[in-house]
């Protein structure tokens, strides 16, 4: 279904839906439309787009950021230059724990701001122009759960920002002695053996009205006999988080997050992190649990983590939330780290026409361009189909893999894609076919961080995690990519890149390792270590498009593929040449130098990230399965870019 009657096309986009009003939500079906005859919208770009309706035929248009990007305003049309947003900065890290009966805080969520009309926690209106027209968003990654020192509180997020407005990162985790940190939303306190107990640290800071997020959950410990013992909950954007040991031995709960319906149907659109109650998404900020000696603090709704127990490290938030990251805990069997705090994100959204047509299925976020019908899933959701059958084109991207310190690339995770070949991919198999009022779950990949075993230090990157559409003809499963190589203790396996569906690069510090292996049909090798052992020289990660290059100078991660249809509706990364749609990239393999590039040659493209020498990790680019870039910092080589589900068909 084309646009007509526009001098200048939008972007098209997808479906997100669901408005909040007076406090109820009223959810309409994601429709096609045109705009003939109708007053013209803002004209903007930026971020994945999504076109969907609510009320009596208003249609609107959101743009999804879950990585940094600019959105551009060229005309600002009859529907007035107000825009609403959402921007949600990335949560804090839970606590370290180490040694004797440590039980750490939840890491706080990271500062949620929106001036969605009718939401609770709307602000002031946001006009927009053309003069500058561009306006900065930046979207803040998750604090790390302390891996570097014992007893030290997890990091806070990092903001995030969409033009003048900042929504503050979320506070870490308290690891007694340690302090929690303040933040958008505050850490949770920690607690020791003999009782040492930490106060939970404050939220909405610096100050925001209305609240960007509440305080974080205080620790309690009883000096280790049975009783109450555990660390308190990070707080959430919609509330305090719980208090540790309230139960015998149990963490505190992370704080509730709270839901904006800004972005999609929220039974379906994959945004945001899913709420069992009542089946929805588009819920985000939620805290990360405490740690208990027995039982875990559960993690806030809206991605918050869950803590660790007895000596479990915790667990890490999802990522595009702004959750919080779970407390570790620790009873003398062995140190345990926090989670990681998930990634934020930005979404701003107008009115641009009105309804006139129905689509043939819904889920995820729905664009229309080239004649196609688009379904993006940034996240877990479910497609279901309203008119059918359908057939068209499905491309499947696992989450990519963490990079190593003084080593390899990070993998690209495994491309699949279903239809007819493109100019740069030769297809799996057919076009899938699904059927009339058949619902097909979708899981969506993370990206792997570099996270391993304690002993080895600095540590190899870990895997992503498959992505997986499920199908009575599948299921459809892109394997996640592999991590690449650490330097210490002196042996081969913790320099070797892992396999994935790329593989990992290798490192050479003090040991020699081997790339990790592609699997055929998805990826690609990962680049060799050059030189002898110790030189510091490891290869790049493999992409969907060629291997990763050899360590050296210039250890690029290999190409990954492009799909220009779907990087006409924002989703992807830039390429060679600035073309856009380019997925599963791996990531620069570095060293001593740490010069390669992500993606390929010249640059991070593809998703993949480049090495680098700073204490700023180059990640993989969330939505694109790109392999995290190396450093020589042990405490942030770069993790893997999230996967992705795109499905389109004739319009």
């Amino acid at each position: 279904m084309a646009f007509k009657n526009i001098k200048n096309n939008y972007n098209r986009g997808n479906s997100l839906l669901s408005y909040f009003v007076s406090g109820k939500h009223k959810q309409y079906h994601s429709q096609q439309f045109s705009t003939t005859g109708i007053v013209q919208g803002l004209t903007a770009t930026g971020g994945v787009i999504s076109d969907y309706t609510t009320g009596p035929g208003a249609v609107y248009r959101a743009h999804v950021f879950t990585s940094s990007g600019t959105f551009t305003v060229s005309s600002i049309g009859g529907y007035g230059s107000n825009v609403e947003y959402l921007v949600v900065a990335g949560g804090g890290g839970g606590g370290y724990a180490q040694p004797s009966s440590v039980f750490s805080g939840g890491g706080g969520a990271g500062g949620l701001r929106t001036n969605l009309s009718g939401h609770p926690l709307a602000g002031s209106a946001f006009p927009v122009s053309t003069s500058p027209g561009s306006y900065n968003v930046t979207i803040g990654g998750g604090g790390a759960g302390d891996r570097s020192s014992p007893n030290t509180s997890g990091a806070r997020g990092v903001d995030s920002s969409f033009g003048p407005i900042t929504s503050t990162g979320g506070g870490g985790g308290s690891s007694y002695p340690s302090s929690a940190l303040t933040g958008g939303s505050g850490g949770g306190g920690g607690t020791s053996n003999p009782p040492a107990n930490k106060t939970g640290a404050s939220g909405n800071t610096p100050p925001t009205s209305p609240s960007q997020g509440f305080a974080g959950g205080n620790g309690l410990g009883d000096g280790g006999t049975p009783g109450a013992q555990g660390g308190g909950g990070g707080g959430g954007a919609g509330a305090v988080g719980g208090n540790g040991g309230v139960s015998p031995n149990t963490g505190g709960s992370g704080g509730a997050g709270v839901q904006v319906a800004i972005a999609g149907p929220p039974t379906s659109s994959g945004v945001g992190a899913l709420n069992p109650g009542p089946g929805e998404y588009q819920w985000f900020a939620g805290g990360g649990g405490g740690a208990g000696r027995s039982t875990p603090g559960s993690g806030g709704v809206g991605g918050g983590a869950i803590g660790g127990y007895g000596n479990q490290s915790g667990f890490d938030a999802s990522f595009s939330t702004g959750g919080g990251g779970g407390g570790g805990a620790y009873t003398g069997a062995g140190p345990s780290d926090g989670g990681s705090g998930g990634s934020g994100i930005v979404v701003v959204r107008y009115q641009i026409g009105q309804l006139t047509a129905t689509a043939k299925a819904t889920g995820g976020a729905i664009s229309f361009s080239g004649g196609k019908t688009i379904h993006t899933f940034l996240s877990s959701g479910t497609f279901q189909v309203t008119n059918g059958p359908i057939s068209g084109e499905t491309l499947i991207v696992a989450g990519g893999g963490g990079a190593g310190y003084y080593g390899g690339g990070g993998g690209a995770g495994g491309l699949l894609w279903y239809g007819s070949p493109t100019p740069t991919k030769t297809a799996n198999g057919v076009a899938i076919t699904y059927n009339n009022s058949t619902t097909y779950p979708i899981s969506v990949g993370g990206g792997g961080v570099t996270v391993g075993p304690y002993s080895v230090e600095p540590k190899r990157g870990n895997s992503g995690t498959a992505t997986v559409v499920t199908h009575p003809s599948g299921p459809y499963s892109a394997t996640e990519g592999g991590g690449g190589g650490g330097n210490t203790p002196v042996d081969s396996t913790s320099h070797s890149g892992r396999p994935g569906g790329s593989g990992g690069g290798a490192s050479n510090q003090n040991a020699s390792g081997s790339p990790g292996p592609g699997v055929p049909g998805q990826g690609n090798a990962g680049g060799a270590a050059s030189g002898s052992a110790g030189s510091n020289q490891g290869g790049g990660g493999g992409g969907a498009g060629g291997a990763g290059v050899n360590g050296g100078s210039g250890s690029h991660g290999g190409i990954g593929l492009q799909f220009s249809t779907f990087g006409s509706i924002g989703a992807g990364a830039p390429g060679p040449g600035g073309g856009t749609g380019w997925f599963a990239g791996g990531g620069g393999g570095g060293g001593s130098a740490a010069t390669g590039s992500g993606g390929g040659p010249g640059g991070p493209f593809a998703g993949g990230g480049d090495a680098n020498t700073s204490s700023s990790p180059k990640n993989g680019i969330q939505n694109t399965g790109g392999g995290g870039g190396s450093t020589t910092d042990p405490t942030v080589p770069g993790t893997g870019g999230s996967g992705i589900v795109i499905i389109a068909y004739p319009s």
